[in-house]
């Protein structure tokens, strides 16, 4: 039978047989796994990347994790790491070495940029970096030692949409790689491998896991690419706890439910910032005004509650007065999580030359009642304008 998103979330990752009749996959803890022979021991060393053998390639638990969320992506295997940034860096160590040239997208996450700057360049990988609406255009960008090209769509500060499939293609054509960051479409709503994608990233201590109580990553591969991530994964001795990923299958269960209310409140709160006089734009492809609507609306099946407002010209003052009186949003890292969140944007561009017109502040929309965040939102424009007045 096949059945949709919201029930594959509910069931997948589940072995109750196995574990007594348990609803949930429970905790388990393990580093060293006994064999009852040699042979047993060998035949459990072959395939420790998809079986126990040693607890730093997961137990039971993490076995749940990755298949689940593979099988709601569809890829061919996932493999969980401790962090997002740890499912960036594997990813890409995989695929480039010494003398292999890289292109990624202007937009990526502050961190993997700094990885590529300070860590590949040292080891001797070249780093281009382009513009994220450069679609097909790509191709000219494309050298004979291009390994990989790295997607962010959207990117989670400034919220550009990329045309992946076009991407894709170029870069297949020229034998390279496709890398994508998925955490803001999520498994739910982007189907990386039907899109071209072959590596599909995630910080799934965002979305996935839900509670901002867990620090995960996760790398979807298709078949073609897993085992060169996997064995990366190995070699570098990335292992992640059992108990978050327990956390990462609980907040699976309710991904589906979650993302609806955090777009339906992200929506309502955008449409309403669209009518203050302080915001000069909205950088959220949900809106059907925002320039990657059109793709967007192509590619995806829904939105999260992530988005940015930029500000008409104000000083940064007043920028951080507004948010410093806000009571809802919190001041954080992260995002993804149950609660509203309030940061500035400081966005490092290479290839592209927009400047906004004034600062940018990134929301992260939680499930509060969407009318007491506006509400609360108001607070901080009054208190943008008592120091802009002074």
């Amino acid at each position: 039978m096949t059945v949709r998103k919201d029930t594959l979330l509910a069931h997948l990752g589940r072995d109750a047989e196995r574990f007594d009749g348990a609803v949930n996959t429970p905790v388990v803890r393990a580093s060293t796994i006994l064999s009852s022979s040699v042979a047993e021991f060998e035949a459990a060393h072959s395939r420790r990347f998809t079986g126990p053998f040693y607890g730093r390639y997961g137990t039971a638990t993490t076995k749940a994790l990755e298949e689940a969320v593979a099988a709601l992506e569809g890829g061919y295997r996932a493999i969980a790491l401790p962090s997002g940034l740890a499912a960036i860096t594997a990813s890409l160590l995989a695929f480039v070495k010494a003398g292999d040239h890289l292109l990624m997208v202007d937009t990526v996450y502050g961190p993997a940029r700094r990885f590529c700057n300070e860590i590949l360049a040292k080891q001797g990988v070249l780093t281009t970096y382009y513009d994220p609406a450069i679609g097909a255009g790509i191709e000219a960008l494309m050298r004979p030692d291009t390994r990989v090209v790295y997607c962010e769509t959207p990117g989670s500060l400034t919220f550009e949409i990329q045309d992946v499939p076009a991407i894709a293609a170029v870069a297949h054509r020229h034998g390279a790689v496709v890398l994508a960051d998925n955490t803001w479409g999520t498994p739910y709503h982007f189907a990386s491998f039907t899109h071209g994608v072959d590596v599909s990233i995630h910080a799934a201590t965002k979305y996935i896991a839900g509670h901002s109580d867990a620090m995960l990553g996760l790398v979807v591969a298709n078949e073609t690419h897993w085992s060169a991530v996997r064995e990366a994964v190995a070699a570098y001795g990335y292992s992640v706890s059992p108990d978050d990923c327990y956390l990462g299958l609980r907040g699976l269960r309710t991904l589906g439910v979650r993302l609806k209310q955090h777009q339906a409140s992200a929506l309502r709160v955008a449409q309403w910032l669209a009518g203050r006089p302080e915001i000069a734009r909205l950088a959220f492809p949900a809106l059907p005004g925002d320039p990657g609507h059109a793709l967007w609306k192509r590619d995806f099946t829904g939105a999260c509650g992530l988005f940015a407002m930029e500000l008409k010209p104000v000083s940064k003052a007043a920028a951080d007065a507004f948010i410093d009186a806000l009571e809802l949003f919190g001041i954080g890292a992260s995002w993804g999580g149950f609660e509203s969140l309030a940061v500035p944007v400081h966005a490092v561009r290479t290839a592209t030359t927009r400047q906004p017109a004034g600062p940018m502040i990134r929301l992260h929309i939680g499930l509060e009642d969407p009318d007491d965040l506006i509400a609360d939102l108001e607070i901080g424009f009054a208190a943008l304008h008592q120091v802009a007045s002074r």
